[in-house]
């Protein structure tokens, strides 16, 4: 009981003062120890007197200690900072001794009581800073090395290689070393900085990229690869880990956030590289205080507010602004849920209401009672196989939900309608994509009619979104694979949820009216590679250990998908990475006509009779609207079918 008793205590940080009082007692004896070796070596070693000297030297130490506050690290942790910081205080305690020494000398005689005390040897205070400060520095190597063979004994060590040799790689291993709960062992940095390689850095040399291989890294016996870069640059993070990905290891990355935690940082900040890591482009940074400002203080309604793109622009701008949010969803679940999440960040006047878009009786009371300033319309239906197979339900809620919210924009005066698009609308081969497109062209046809300034932002597949294929891969790898894919070849442009909402609010903000904001979203990822990606991230071979498996085409899917129609061109904004499409806009006037046509009969139409007929109207408002693979390709007739399986 005794020795666990001691164990408990040791395995705890000590009190400040016992650290404190250990440091003078090693101060103490080193002092003894280098007067005893001087003065013994002249014959006039006198124990009375090196007592009394003592005393001063002690004083001045421990006052050195306590400014320089070197007993308030954790000893068990202790690194290169606390023995720089036991250096300064051993040799600023040493430079004030010399100058009492000094002064003693030139105002006190020898014999006289106060020179006992402070005429000092210069041989002995110099040999003494040196001694104190290795004992002092090996005093807390000693006390690590004894806790970490005492309670990391057992414990399997993880081998690390650092990539990384800046200032995030010098973090990285001082987090490794800190950890009390796994141990670590750097092995090698690397880098791909030219003018890095073949240097040091802690005592390692820095290797190259293209030194590494799966054979040297198991000869160093490397278990992880910890990615630790200085710069958020996602194009250099693509490529490292595009060659990192192929050996045997697990890759995990330090997130750039821990630069600005230095000092506080642990272990668990570590975690490993995701997907949303690697789009293959630099992450788009929309950081434009105007936006906060120019939603602040409004009322700003968020339309499919506890979606994938909804809840995260309702986060963004109750985090940034000091808007009054109307949040509103037909999921009851999900809306609560956010509601929980955010009620310490929204306003008490926000709320948070269960309701349908294509509800315009319901909807007209939400206008009537909030008066909503700035509209975020992200209610939809987007998954694209399901839209096929219920035409009916697309045409009600991404059309005439649209439309019902659209019009009641303009009715009930707000400033601002930024309906939330897809990439799926350009020269759309699906429901979902026409009745997206239908929505476009109303909203932009509603913008010439009306004191509302309509906006339309239109965007790629989002990262981690409800039914987005990140996520079934996950679930796929859980249980065990394979993973499936629709086609070999098939591309998506991909972005993550924070880039989609920023995007949105830059919109909202710089749109004057009629614009359709698109997104340079960088290269097509093809699925197939990352669906191989991502099974090597979470640590297994393909094909070894996951499979791919192809499925074929769902009905209404392209292999290709664009940001632009043929007959669109874009300009440029003050952002290189937005750009506005002028979209084809004649006839508007007649196509408004035809969508008011279709939102009638949507409304008496059989769903299960009447989907030729439906879709039928669909095409005809959407005349690049092509089915593929689709029972709907009968309408298109032959010429159609041939063009579409030429160009896909």
């Amino acid at each position: 009981m005794a020795i666990l008793s001691i164990a408990k205590r040791f395995r705890k940080d000590n009190p400040r003062w016992v650290i404190l009082l250990i440091d003078i007692m090693i101060v103490l004896f080193c002092y003894y120890f280098s007067s005893y070796v001087i003065n013994s070596s002249k014959g006039r070693f006198d124990f009375e007197l090196m007592f009394q000297k003592s005393l001063t030297v002690t004083f001045t130490y421990t006052l050195s200690f306590i400014f320089y506050r070197t007993y308030r690290g954790i000893v068990r942790q202790a690194g290169i900072q606390d023995a720089a910081r036991i250096m300064i205080a051993t040799f600023s305690a040493l430079g004030v001794l010399m100058l009492i020494s000094l002064i003693a000398r030139n105002t006190l005689q020898r014999e006289e009581l106060l020179g006992q005390y402070f005429r000092l040897s210069y041989a002995v205070v110099f040999m003494h800073a040196f001694l104190a400060t290795v004992a002092l520095v090996a005093a807390r190597v000693f006390y690590r090395t004894i806790y970490e063979s005492l309670f990391l004994h057992g414990r399997k060590l993880t081998r690390v290689l650092i990539f990384g040799a800046g200032n995030m790689g010098g973090i990285t291993l001082n987090i490794l070393r800190s950890d009390i709960k796994q141990k670590y062992k750097v092995v090698a940095f690397a880098d791909d900085s030219p003018s890095r390689i073949g240097k040091m850095i802690h005592g390692y040399k820095i290797l190259s990229i293209n030194q590494l291989s799966e054979n040297s890294l198991q000869s160093m016996n490397v278990d992880e690869v910890i990615i630790a870069l200085d710069d958020n640059n996602q194009e250099r993070l693509n490529h490292i880990t595009q060659v990192i990905e192929s050996w045997e290891v697990k890759i995990k990355i330090l997130p750039s956030s821990a630069k600005m935690l230095h000092g506080q940082i642990a272990v668990n900040q570590l975690r490993p590289l995701q997907i949303a890591d690697l789009l293959g482009r630099a992450a788009i940074q929309l950081d434009n205080p105007i936006v906060a400002e120019a939603l602040s203080n409004r009322v700003v309604l968020v339309t499919g507010g506890a979606g994938s793109i909804g809840s995260e622009l309702v986060r963004q701008i109750a985090i940034n602004t000091e808007a009054k949010l109307i949040v509103l969803d037909q999921a009851e679940s999900p809306l609560y849920d956010l509601q929980q999440e955010l009620k310490h960040l929204i306003s008490v006047d926000s709320a948070f209401i269960v309701g349908n878009v294509r509800d315009r009786k319901f909807m007209e009371s939400v206008f009537k009672k909030y008066k909503p300033e700035v509209v975020f319309h992200a209610a939809a239906y987007k998954h694209v196989p399901l839209m096929e197979h219920n035409p009916y339900e697309s045409v009600r809620t991404n059309v005439h939900g649209t439309k019902i919210v659209a019009d009641l924009a303009s009715a009930y005066g707000v400033d601002k309608f930024v309906m939330i698009s897809t990439d799926k609308a350009v020269n759309p081969t699906n429901v979902m994509g026409a009745t997206k497109r239908i929505a476009e062209i109303y909203v932009s046809a509603l913008n010439g009619l009306s004191a509302t300034n309509y906006i339309v932002t239109r965007f790629g597949n989002v990262l981690g979104s409800n039914g987005s294929v990140i996520p079934l891969f996950e679930k796929q790898l859980k249980n065990g694979g394979p993973l499936t894919v629709t086609h070999h070849d098939i591309t998506r442009y991909f972005m993550t949820i924070p880039e989609a909402c920023q995007l949105v609010q830059e919109a909202a903000i710089m749109g004057k009216g009629g614009e359709v904001f698109v997104f340079d979203m960088g290269k097509p990822v093809r699925i197939t590679d990352l669906a191989k990606r991502m099974i090597r991230l979470k640590g297994y071979r393909y094909p070894e250990d996951i499979q791919i498996k192809y499925t074929g085409l769902r009905p209404g899917e392209k292999i290709y998908e664009e940001l632009l129609a043929s007959d669109e061109n874009t300009i440029q904004t003050h952002h290189k990475k937005i750009m506005i499409a002028l979209v084809n806009s004649e006839d508007a006037q007649k196509s408004m006509m035809q969508i008011d046509n279709l939102c009638t009969f949507v409304r008496d139409a059989d769903p299960e009779m009447d989907q030729m007929d439906l879709v039928r109207r669909v095409k005809a408002l959407v005349p690049e609207f092509t089915s593929q693979n689709s029972k709907f390709m009968d309408l298109d007739g032959p010429d159609a079918q041939n063009k579409t399986a030429q160009k896909h």
